[in-house]
């Protein structure tokens, strides 16, 4: 989880293949109005998220611990994912607006301009020490992430990110 530019399908890939689970970017279940109004470099809604969150969170019913890149910006749409799969760990994918930056101007996504990452930003809010997650530094490489996101399920979560059907992972 985390802001655009933040990696979480980059990180989401590795980690299903390093686990054997199956990945699946958030993005390519938005809504096409949601892209369209993204890529006019209008900011979403919580009325614009709140469908698209639900398949997301169907998608996470099945039970079969798989590894979704979604942003989860607020604590309100992590609870509504966790109504569908109470054993979800979220993976924060944190780092500098300054960092963000960079990567956003070094890419060109489908639908979301950098231009929204400051309303990302301003939308983020922080996993509560009551949420089952971690915070994980971007600036370290894509690898040393995937392997604190192991790491931190091994030894702090009820969880083996080896078990198909132990959780899903939101990154």
């Amino acid at each position: 989880m985390g802001v655009s530019g933040s990696g979480k399908s980059t990180v989401g890939e590795a980690l299903a293949a390093a686990s054997g689970r199956v990945f699946i970017d958030g993005d390519d279940l938005h809504p096409a109005a949601n892209k369209e109004k993204q890529a006019a470099g209008i900011a979403l809604t919580d009325d614009d998220r709140w469908p698209w969150l639900r398949r997301i969170g169907e998608r996470l019913a099945v039970g079969d611990g798989v590894i979704v890149a979604c942003s989860s910006l607020k604590r309100a749409y992590r609870d509504l994912l966790r109504e569908y799969a109470p054993e979800t760990y979220f993976a924060l994918l944190s780092g500098s607006r300054e960092l963000l930056e960079a990567r956003l101007a070094g890419r060109h996504h489908e639908f979301m301009p950098a231009t929204l990452l400051g309303s990302q930003l301003a939308t983020l809010e922080p996993l509560g020490a009551d949420e089952r997650g971690g915070v994980f530094d971007i600036a370290r490489p894509a690898d040393e992430l995937v392997e604190g996101i192991r790491a931190a399920l091994a030894t702090g979560q009820p969880i083996d990110i080896g078990a198909p059907a132990a959780g899903d992972i939101i990154c």
